[in-house]
């Protein structure tokens, strides 16, 4: 239980590092100014996001046989790594305030901003690696808030300190590793 958390934890850590969805936390900072309801939205969107992405994936290594499922999955870790080199851009997904407030606005926007984002499919593929649903939606999860909670906290000071292609190249280099861990396994 403890590899599947830590394991997710740290991947989707530094893979958020310069992604849309910590942009879009930067901005949702600045736009309501309520960083602890936009902090929660992120984590409610999260966990709701990442235990459907987890369920699917023990699913799918279910019904896959195991020696095709390695392949699959090392497949999937190399290509997020490749993807982990595309820059985001700040201006993805919706962030309009309406009469929800900064809660629902958060909680709303990124659970459809991570839908087939880098972090979603890596839950997918950690969680039919470790077959670990609640220990790998918790370590997403857990690693999401760290890469996101200083965002929305210093959000305008991190946009001009964060070394985005460095954070980038160590997320590529993470999943890369995993795709290799996966086909040595």
């Amino acid at each position: 239980m403890l590899e599947p958390f830590l394991v997710s934890t740290l991947t989707v850590a530094i893979a958020e590092m310069g992604d849309k969805t910590q942009l879009l936390a930067i901005l949702l900072a600045a736009r309501f100014g309520k960083p602890l309801a936009v902090i929660a939205g992120i984590a409610a969107a999260t966990v709701l996001n990442h235990a459907l992405a987890a369920s699917a994936g023990v699913l799918v290594a279910g019904l896959v046989d195991p020696a095709i499922l390695r392949w699959l999955l090392a497949a999937g870790f190399f290509a997020t790594a490749i993807w982990a080199f595309v820059p985001d851009k700040a201006d993805e997904g919706p962030v309009g305030q309406g009469a929800w407030g900064p809660f629902l606005a958060t909680l709303v926007a990124f659970f459809i901003v991570e839908m087939g984002d880098k972090t979603q499919i890596a839950t997918v593929a950690l969680a039919a690696r470790y077959d670990a649903v609640i220990a790998v939606t918790l370590g997403t999860t857990i690693g999401m808030l760290l890469a996101n909670v200083p965002a929305v906290v210093f959000a305008q000071k991190l946009l001009q300190i964060l070394p985005l292609k460095l954070l980038r190249l160590a997320a590529a280099l993470i999943f890369a590793g995993l795709g290799v861990a996966t086909l040595m396994a």
